[in-house]
C-alpha cells in the first residue's frame, strides 16, 4: 500500500556523517551535503559507501539535499522522522490501521503534564494520547527501539502510564520502518531501563503497538508493509 510519492528522489552513497544533523554524500559523482532529521547513532546505516536516497532542498543553505533512506536489500530503510510521521497520519486519514478505524480528528503536538506528546485522537468517545517512535534498529526479523538511551523515551513512557493509571486511554506506536521486518520489541541492551517502563505501560492499559513500512526506489513511495506488526514481549 502506497503512502507517500517522493517523485523527486535521487540515488546517493555516504562519505561521512558530519554531525547530529549533517551527512556528506557522493550524488552522481559530485560530493555534497544533506541535511538528516534523525538524532539517533544509526552506526549500522552511515556507513561509507552505503546507497542511499535524498531529495533535492527546496531551500538548500549549508546542505543541498535531504537524506531520507538508505538502501537495503534492493528498498530502503526509511530513516527520516518526519516522512514516517507523514506516512502514519496517511494511515490515519485512510483508516488504513484496524486498530485506530474510529480515530475521526487529532491534534499535533499536545502537552500531556510535563511532556508534549504527538498526538491526541478522539477516537468515538475517547480522547487517545498518541505517541510516535521511530524503530529503525534492525536485529534480523526483529525492528526495535531504541538504539542508544533515551531519556526523553522513558519520559514520555511514564506519562503515558500515569496517564493511563488516572484513567485516560494512551497508545505507544513504534514505526518499523525498515523492510522484511516481521516483529518490533524494546531494545534491552540499549536502555534497560526504557525496556521495563513499556512493559509495565502495557500491563497498566497502555495500547503499544507497531506499524511496518518501508521506502520503495523502484517506484519512489513509501509502502505499508504492516499495519499492526506484532510486539514481542519476551525481552
Amino acid at each position: 500500500m502506497a503512502l507517500l510519492s517522493l517523485a523527486k528522489a535521487t540515488e546517493c552513497h555516504i562519505i561521512q556523517r558530519l554531525n547530529r544533523f549533517v551527512v556528506a554524500v557522493d550524488v552522481q559523482g559530485q560530493k555534497d551535503y544533506a541535511w538528516l532529521n534523525n538524532t539517533g547513532r544509526l552506526h549500522e546505516f552511515l556507513i561509507p559507501g552505503r546507497k542511499a536516497f535524498c531529495l533535492p532542498r527546496q531551500f538548500p543553505g549549508r546542505t543541498s539535499y535531504r537524506l531520507f533512506a538508505i538502501e537495503e536489500s534492493g528498498l530502503g530503510a526509511l530513516i527520516d522522522t518526519q516522512f514516517q510521521m507523514r506516512a502514519f497520519e496517511q494511515c490515519l486519514e485512510r483508516r488504513l490501521l484496524p486498530w485506530l478505524r474510529d480515530a475521526c480528528t487529532w491534534k499535533r503536538n499536545v502537552r500531556l503534564n510535563r511532556s508534549v506528546v504527538d498526538y491526541l485522537l478522539q477516537c468515538g468517545t475517547n480522547q487517545v494520547y498518541l505517541e510516535v517512535k521511530s524503530a529503525v534498529l534492525r536485529q534480523g526479523r526483529y525492528a526495535m527501539y531504541p538504539d542508544c538511551p533515551s531519556a526523553r523515551g522513558r519520559r514520555h513512557i511514564q506519562e503515558l502510564t500515569e496517564h493511563v493509571r488516572r484513567g485516560g486511554k494512551a497508545c505507544i506506536v513504534f514505526i518499523a520502518a525498515l523492510p522484511g521486518v516481521e516483529f518490533f520489541r524494546a531494545n534491552r541492551l540499549a536502555d534497560a531501563e526504557l525496556a521495563a517502563l513499556l512493559t509495565q505501560a502495557h500491563r497498566a492499559g497502555v495500547e503499544v503497538r507497531a506499524v511496518g513500512m518501508f521506502y520503495a526506489p523502484q517506484h519512489r513511495t513509501v509502502m505499508l508493509s504492516a499495519g499492526d506488526l506484532p510486539v514481542d514481549w519476551h525481552l
